[in-house]
């Protein structure tokens, strides 16, 4: 087949690419970032997302079976907002129909409300309720956090304590999170491509662990001493931005304490993923953290 994925040249696509590959089909990309190092060796050719040219965007679709789709944003910066990326995948869709794309499989979120206050959600939610009412067939997964080479939370975690004599916990530190493994993920995305019916699931790991659980996992497989700090939410992200200012980032924002502290990470479906977090820092305990892992430089050049 023919297939189109979505920043295949970054960190969730990158993975779904190897196994479309691996099975013989044709893939290309759309990216924001062309240019970027190619992991494929010019097996997959590359093709900027041109939103504001629908038709040149439902052009480079024709012939793409099956789309798949982790274009998204963190957090809002400059022009790159949550709103701007609706409006993004929207045209997406559109093109997508435009262009006869038979199915979509669509990276959403768990938990998605149409009334959130959160940005992040509620755009998903609007995201997944466009899906619904086009023509395309639909495989919509919600993952919570991914894990793996690459990441950024539990990377930055172990990076932070790795650098830093203490670590703040926001809040109590009791709200919890189940991540997902990436490779899982792009297994279950690609498995998922080939079915015939409609299909919304949560897609997450076998762990859910309070913040402070997972922190001190991470601690403990890295062999550096968990000094936690618990302060109010205001303070711990007040201290992010100071850590921010020296890496150039922003390690974290308001929205995503509110998302973690209202529990929104956690999934009541069976879990899907197989790979316990803890069996994959064992792994590569000696590189999670080495580096800080920079959204910035990743996605906002």
């Amino acid at each position: 087949m023919k297939i189109a994925v979505t920043g295949a040249f970054s960190y969730t696509g990158k993975y779904i690419t190897q196994r479309l590959l691996a099975r013989g089909d044709e893939v290309i990309t759309l990216t924001g970032h062309p240019n970027n190092p190619d992991p494929f060796n010019g097996k997959v050719k590359a093709y900027s997302f041109d939103f504001d040219e629908p038709d040149k965007l439902a052009e480079t679709l024709n012939g793409v079976e099956i789309l798949f789709n982790t274009y998204w944003v963190r957090f809002s910066h400059g022009k790159n907002t949550h709103e701007q990326a609706v409006s993004n995948t929207l045209t997406l869709i559109r093109a997508a129909e435009q262009a006869g794309v038979k199915r979509i499989v669509h990276t959403s979120i768990t938990n998605p409300s149409l009334d959130s206050h959160l940005p992040y959600f509620s755009g998903k939610a609007k995201l997944e309720k466009a899906i619904k009412a086009s023509s395309l067939g639909y495989a919509i997964l919600r993952p919570t956090v991914l894990f793996g080479d690459e990441d950024i939370l539990v990377n930055n975690i172990a990076w932070l304590l790795r650098k830093f004599p203490l670590f703040g916990l926001p809040g109590n530190g009791s709200y919890r999170l189940q991540p997902i493994f990436v490779e899982d993920y792009a297994d279950l995305a690609v498995d998922l491509s080939t079915r015939k019916e409609d299909i919304i699931t949560d897609t997450v790991g076998p762990d859910i662990f309070s913040f402070e659980e997972m922190v001190r996992l991470i601690a403990a497989e890295i062999e550096r001493p968990a000094r936690l700090l618990k302060m109010p939410p205001k303070l711990a992200l007040w201290a992010s931005q100071i850590i921010g200012a020296f890496v150039g980032d922003v390690v974290l924002t308001q929205d995503e304490v509110d998302g973690l502290m209202e529990g929104l990470l956690v999934s009541s479906e069976p879990p899907l993923g197989k790979t316990h977090l803890a069996d994959w820092l064992k792994e590569n305990n000696h590189s999670v953290g080495m580096k800080y892992a920079s959204e910035m430089k990743k996605h906002y050049r």
